[in-house]
């Protein structure tokens, strides 16, 4: 598959040929919304936690008398009908780790390639060089290449001035090619990603170079 690939400044492109993955009908869309749900669910912590009537601190005792007063029939004051009794069917502490095997994480990248390739989602540079950390030259090599949207940028591995320069701006993310996942590539509008930086990601996904 033909992607744009632009010089070190953004300036100027070529296309080129990638070994990008190619996909007919609904294959591996169903793993690519697996591991996309699995990565999600990993991202909740499940700390959150109500006390019941059983572990709320307080006296035993019955509030008032069985009969005689014209109220309800009450016990203790930790029940939940009080102001600091227990909580009625509150949040539990809970787990919500899903797993998903490397076959399925392989396929769901290769998925995700091929649908932002598809899309035009996908630029290439030859290489990502700031000569010192300036976030406004950095932005505007990004702008050249991707003007508007939520940019994922990737690269085999980030030298200083460029994670510094990147850093501040908001719709930029930056991540290495081996921590690259499906989810990252979902969520963003586009990718700019460096030569050695596909190569490398196509290497983790079993397609040739």
């Amino acid at each position: 598959m033909k992607l744009k690939v632009f010089t070190a400044d953004g300036a100027s492109s070529t296309e080129k040929e990638f070994a990008i993955p190619t996909f007919e009908g609904d294959k591996g869309l169903q793993a690519l919304k697996d591991v996309v749900v699995a990565y999600q669910s990993n991202l909740r912590q499940g700390n959150a936690k109500a006390k019941t009537r059983a572990e709320v601190s307080g006296s035993g005792k019955k509030v008032y008398r069985q009969k005689g007063t014209g109220n309800a029939r009450h016990g203790d004051r930790q029940a939940p009908i009080y102001v600091g009794g227990g909580v009625a069917h509150g949040p539990k502490l809970r787990d919500w780790t899903k797993h998903a095997n490397k076959k399925v994480k392989q396929l769901a990248i290769r998925r995700a390639l091929f649908d932002k390739a598809n899309d035009g989602e996908i630029s290439v540079i030859e290489k990502f060089e700031m000569s010192a950390p300036k976030t406004k030259d950095f932005d505007k090599i990004i702008s050249q290449i991707k003007p508007e949207g939520k940019i994922l940028i990737v690269d085999q591995q980030f030298d200083d001035n460029t994670a510094l320069s990147a850093r501040n701006i908001a719709r930029v993310y930056i991540t290495d090619s081996a921590s690259l996942n499906a989810y990252d590539l979902v969520r963003f509008d586009n990718v700019v990603i460096s030569e050695k930086g596909i190569e490398s990601v196509l290497a983790r996904t079993g397609e040739a170079k």
